[in-house]
């Protein structure tokens, strides 16, 4: 029994993690693009920098593929992604932040963004740090802004 209890430890120790992003889902009443456009809008509007919008669906049709509508906005504002870096520089691993927009299967269209807190998790970089207060926040005013349509 005691050799059991001993396998079945080294077992868990040896495999990989089961912890998953805590990501943040919020639902469009827009298509892909015009909620894109809408989060984009909200972005810059707020004063932040728009570094690239990725059309995934498009990259696929590119390669002769397809692809439901997925759009990435890649963006930030130095306020408030240098702190974290100062904190732990790996936090420029998950920054600039980033929101997805994708159509599901059923069609219905969604923004989805990891969780700050969740995402600076293993790094030097307090779940209660002012900083992720802040984007946690930004999050969820340019994200519920898009989605209002």
């Amino acid at each position: 029994m005691k050799a059991l209890f001993v396998a079945a430890l080294l077992g868990l120790a040896a495999s990989p993690s089961s912890a998953e992003p805590d990501l943040m889902q919020v639902p469009s009443a827009q298509d892909v693009a015009s909620t894109m456009d809408a989060l984009q809008a909200a972005v810059t509007g707020a004063g932040a920098t728009v570094f690239a919008r990725v059309d995934h669906a498009g990259g696929a049709r590119g390669v002769g593929m397809d692809l439901a509508d997925s759009q990435l906005l890649i963006f930030g504002n130095p306020k408030l992604g240098t702190p974290a870096m100062q904190a732990d520089p790996l936090a420029g691993l998950f920054l600039p932040l980033k929101v997805l927009v994708y159509a599901d299967g059923d069609g219905q269209v969604w923004l989805a963004y990891e969780d700050p807190g969740d995402m600076f998790a293993d790094l030097d970089v307090p779940a209660d740090a002012e900083v992720v207060k802040m984007m946690t926040g930004a999050l969820g005013k340019l994200t519920a802004a898009a989605a209002g349509g």
